[in-house]
C-alpha cells in the first residue's frame, strides 16, 4: 500500500503540472492619450494613435493540434476611466473558438474585415492619430456583433477569411444580416489584401457593400502604401447628421464612392516619418468629393512606449462634411493637430 501511495503521489506530480500547462491566460493592454487640438478646441483625448483597452486571451489543448481560443477586450478612455464603444463592458473585442491545423473558426463580436485591410495594410497610420484614412476612406461599422468567422491556415502565403454576422435586428430589411470575406497574400516584403464586407440595408434601401484592395511594400528605406476602394448603398460611407460646418444646406450621405490611399513611412533610428494622402470620389449627383493630406512622426523609447505627433487637413468640396477625428473620435472639423504617448504593456 505504500508502494502504491507513492507511485500515485508521484504520478499526481507529474500529471496536475502536465495538465495545467496544457492553457494559459494572457492579460494585455494598451495605454494611450494625447493633447489635441481641432477647430478651436483644445483638449486631452484617449486612444488617439490607437484605442486605450484592456484583454485577455487564452488557450487550451485539447489534443492532435486542436486548441479552444477566447479573447475578451475592453475598450479605456485613458482621459477619464470611463469604458468607451458605447460602454460595452467588453466593447472591442468578446470571442471564443477552435483553433487547429484546418484553421480558425471563432464566434462572437469582431472586427469587420473591410476595416481591417483598411487600417492594417493600406494605412501608414494605421487607423490612428489625425492621419487615419477612415476619416474619409470607407465607412462599415469597425465590429460586428454576432458574428462567426473563419480563417483558413496559410498557404504559400494566402490566407482566406469568411466572416458571417447574423444581424438580429428584428423587424430591419434583411435583419441587416452581413457577409464578409477577405484573401491575403504576404510574402517577404510584400502584403496584399482584398476584402469585402455587405450588409442589408434599411427597409427600402439598397444593401451596403464596401471593398477595398490594400497593399504595402518594404523597399528597406521605406514602406510604400496604397488602397482603392468602392463604396455603395446608404450607410457605406461617413455620414454626419449634425452638419458640423452650418451649411446653408445639410450634406446628404453618399451611396456611392470610390476611394484611393497612397502613403509612406520611412524608419530613421527610433523615429519613424509618416505621410499619406485619401481622396473621396463621391458618385452621386451631389459630387461631394474630398481629400486629406496627413503628416506624421512616432519616437519608439522603447519596445513598448512610443511618443506621436500628427497633423491633418480636409478639403471639402460641394457641402461635403468630412472630418479630422483619430482612432477613437470622429472629429469636430477639417484640421487636427495631436501629441501624444502610447504605451503598451
Amino acid at each position: 500500500m505504500k508502494t502504491l501511495s507513492l507511485c500515485l503521489g508521484l504520478a499526481a506530480t507529474i500529471i496536475v503540472p502536465a495538465a495545467r500547462a496544457q492553457s494559459s491566460v494572457d492579460v494585455y493592454g494598451l495605454m494611450d492619450a494625447a493633447l489635441v487640438q481641432e477647430r478651436g478646441i483644445s483638449k486631452v483625448s484617449s486612444g488617439v494613435s490607437a484605442g486605450s483597452r484592456l484583454g485577455f486571451r487564452g488557450a487550451e489543448s485539447l489534443g492532435n493540434g486542436l486548441q479552444a481560443v477566447f479573447t475578451l477586450e475592453a475598450g479605456l478612455l485613458s482621459d477619464t476611466g470611463r469604458s468607451d464603444q458605447a460602454g460595452q463592458l467588453f466593447g472591442r473585442q468578446a470571442f471564443v473558438g477552435l483553433s487547429s491545423p484546418l484553421g480558425m473558426l471563432t464566434v462572437g463580436r469582431q472586427y469587420n474585415l473591410q476595416s481591417q485591410a483598411l487600417t492594417d495594410v493600406a494605412d501608414p497610420f494605421e487607423g490612428g492619430m489625425a492621419g487615419a484614412s477612415t476619416n474619409v476612406a470607407g465607412y462599415s461599422a469597425t465590429r460586428i456583433d454576432n458574428t462567426v468567422r473563419y480563417t483558413s491556415p496559410t498557404v504559400r502565403g494566402v490566407t482566406a477569411t469568411l466572416m458571417f454576422g447574423a444581424g438580429e435586428h428584428s423587424g430591419i430589411a434583411s435583419d441587416q444580416r452581413s457577409l464578409g470575406l477577405a484573401l491575403g497574400y504576404v510574402n517577404g516584403p510584400l502584403t496584399l489584401r482584398l476584402a469585402r464586407q455587405s450588409r442589408g440595408g434599411d427597409a427600402g434601401r439598397a444593401d451596403v457593400n464596401n471593398t477595398i484592395l490594400a497593399g504595402n511594400y518594404n523597399f528597406g528605406p521605406a514602406t510604400a502604401f496604397a488602397g482603392y476602394g468602392r463604396n455603395t448603398g446608404d450607410g457605406s460611407s461617413l455620414f454626419f447628421a449634425d452638419n458640423p460646418y452650418g451649411a446653408p444646406q445639410a450634406p446628404a450621405q453618399s451611396a456611392d464612392s470610390r476611394d484611393a490611399i497612397v502613403g509612406v513611412s520611412v524608419p530613421l533610428g527610433a523615429a519613424t516619418v509618416l505621410a499619406s494622402i485619401v481622396h473621396k470620389d463621391d458618385r452621386d449627383a451631389a459630387n461631394r468629393d474630398a481629400q486629406q493630406l496627413a503628416l506624421g512622426a512616432t519616437y519608439a523609447l522603447s519596445k513598448r512606449s512610443k511618443l506621436y505627433v500628427a497633423y491633418a487637413q480636409i478639403r471639402n468640396h460641394n457641402g461635403a462634411a468630412y472630418m479630422v477625428g483619430n482612432a477613437t473620435e470622429v472629429g469636430t472639423g477639417d484640421r487636427a493637430f495631436n501629441i501624444g504617448l502610447r504605451h503598451a504593456f
